[in-house]
C-alpha cells in the first residue's frame, strides 16, 4: 500500500484495513511454524502496512498529519559540470 493512498482513507478504513492486515499477519504466523507458508515476502510487506496505517492514525490523533496533495510536478535536474584545474 501507498502512503498517499492510505491518507485519503478515513480514520475507519483505516482501523478496518488494521484489522484485516493484523489477522493476515496472525495467519501467517502458523502458516510459518506449520510449514505451510509459500509466499515467506509477504510477511514483511503486511509487517510494514501495518506500521504506516499505525502511524497514520497516530498523526491524526496528535493532528500532525500532512494534508494529501496531488501528484508534485517532477524537478528538473541540474547538472554540474566538472571544473577542470
Amino acid at each position: 500500500m501507498k502512503t498517499a493512498d492510505l491518507r485519503a482513507k478515513t480514520e475507519d478504513q483505516l482501523k478496518a484495513d488494521l484489522l484485516q492486515l493484523s489477522k493476515e499477519q496472525f495467519n501467517f504466523r502458523f502458516q510459518k511454524s506449520t510449514g505451510q507458508l509459500e509466499n515467506a515476502s509477504r510477511i514483511r510487506i503486511v509487517r510494514r502496512d501495518i506500521a504506516k496505517i499505525k502511524t497514520l492514525l497516530a498523526e491524526t490523533k496528535q493532528g500532525t498529519a500532512k494534508p494529501t496533495k496531488a501528484a508534485k510536478p517532477a524537478k528538473k535536474s541540474v547538472k554540474k559540470q566538472a571544473s577542470k584545474e
